[in-house]
C-alpha cells in the first residue's frame, strides 16, 4: 500500500495565525465605550470589574462604588489596632510589654489600666503618680532628655571659673596668713606648723624621708565630690604634678577620670593656693611647691591663664 503523500509546504506569510487557546488569557475591558482586549487586565478593588490600562482607575471607568476599597482597608487597619491594644491591656505588664517609671528606685509599670504615666515638662521623662512632682524625682539634678551635652559642660565650666575666682582671693588671704612679713618668730612658727603637719600627714611609707614634701590638700566643694573634704599628706617631691594629683585624688577619694581621655569639663586640676595659679601636669612638685603649702583639687576649669 502506498504511503500518503505529505502536504506541500506552505508558503511563507507576513503574519502568524493566533492560537485559539490564547483567547483564554486576559479579557475585554468592561468599560461601556471600550472593547479593548488586554492580556493583563486590571481589577478594580471597589467594584471588582476588569479594565484595560486606560480605564484601570476609579476615575477612569467612573466606578459606581468609588472609595469602597479605601474604606474597607481603613476598617481593617482599625480592627487590627483595636485588637492589638486590647491584647496589650489584657496581658500582665512586664518589662517587655510595658514602661517603667523613670525614677531609678521605682519599678512601677506605667501606661497601664492601673497606673497612668505623667511626663515631666522639665526633664522630659515619664513617671508614675508617686514621682510625678519634680521634687520627688530630683529633677534639678537630671539632664533633660534631648538637651545638648555641651550646655552641661558650659555650666560646669562657669561654675569652675567662679570657684577659681574665689580660690584666687582665698589664695591671697592665705599668703598673708602663711607668709607674713619677716619677724623673729615667723620662722619658728612655720617650723612648728610644719612639724605638726608631719605628725598628722599620711602617705606612702616607701618614700624616703628626705624625698617627702608635706602638703595640705583640699577638694573644691562646688565642682568636685569627695568623701574626705581635706587632709594632710606627703608625696615624693620628684613627682610630676600629674602623678601627685592622682595620688591626692585617691587620698581624698575624689573621682579621677583624667586618664580616660574625657572632656575638659570632667578633668581634675591642681590649684596652688600660695602661688595663686593652676599647676601644669608636667611641672615637678619640688619646682613649684614648698613644704606646708596648700593645694586644691578643682574640676572642669581647664588650662586657663590665671593672669586674666
Amino acid at each position: 500500500m502506498a504511503s500518503p503523500t505529505p502536504p506541500p509546504p506552505s508558503e511563507p506569510q507576513s503574519f502568524t495565525p493566533m492560537n485559539k487557546e490564547m483567547l483564554s488569557v486576559g479579557g475585554t475591558c468592561q468599560f461601556l465605550t471600550c472593547d479593548n482586549y488586554d492580556f493583563l487586565p486590571f481589577r478594580c478593588e471597589s467594584c471588582h470589574g476588569r479594565f484595560c490600562q486606560d480605564h484601570r482607575t476609579e476615575a477612569g471607568h467612573k466606578c459606581a462604588q468609588a472609595g469602597e476599597w479605601a474604606r474597607r482597608r481603613m476598617q481593617q487597619q482599625s480592627n487590627r489596632t483595636l485588637s492589638s491594644t486590647t491584647t496589650t491591656l489584657n496581658q500582665k505588664p512586664t518589662t517587655l510589654t510595658a514602661t517603667q517609671c523613670s525614677h531609678p528606685q521605682c519599678k512601677t509599670f506605667i501606661d497601664t489600666l492601673n497606673s497612668v504615666g505623667v511626663i515631666c515638662s522639665t526633664c522630659n521623662r515619664k513617671y508614675c503618680l508617686k514621682h510625678r512632682i519634680p521634687e520627688d524625682h530630683d529633677c534639678n539634678k537630671i539632664t533633660p532628655l534631648g538637651a545638648r551635652q555641651v550646655s552641661v559642660g558650659l555650666r560646669q565650666t562657669d561654675k569652675a571659673k567662679a570657684a577659681l575666682g574665689r580660690l584666687k582671693i582665698w589664695g591671697k588671704e592665705k599668703q598673708a596668713a602663711v607668709l607674713p612679713k619677716p619677724k623673729p618668730s615667723s620662722a619658728a612658727s612655720r617650723v612648728i606648723a610644719l612639724n605638726q603637719l608631719k605628725r598628722t600627714a599620711k602617705g606612702d611609707e616607701k618614700i624616703p624621708q628626705d624625698k617627702r614634701i608635706y602638703l595640705h590638700v583640699e577638694a573644691e566643694a562646688n565642682t568636685t565630690t569627695s568623701k574626705l573634704p581635706k587632709g594632710e599628706f606627703w608625696y615624693n617631691k620628684a613627682w610630676s604634678i600629674g602623678k601627685l594629683l592622682d595620688d591626692a585624688a585617691r587620698g581624698l577619694q575624689v573621682q579621677n577620670v583624667n586618664n580616660r581621655g574625657g572632656g575638659e569639663e570632667e578633668r581634675l586640676r591642681v590649684f596652688h593656693v600660695e602661688g595663686g595659679r593652676l599647676l601644669e601636669f608636667a611641672e615637678k612638685a619640688e619646682d613649684v611647691l614648698a613644704q606646708g603649702n596648700t593645694i586644691v583639687l578643682l574640676r572642669g576649669i581647664g588650662p586657663i591663664s590665671t593672669d586674666a
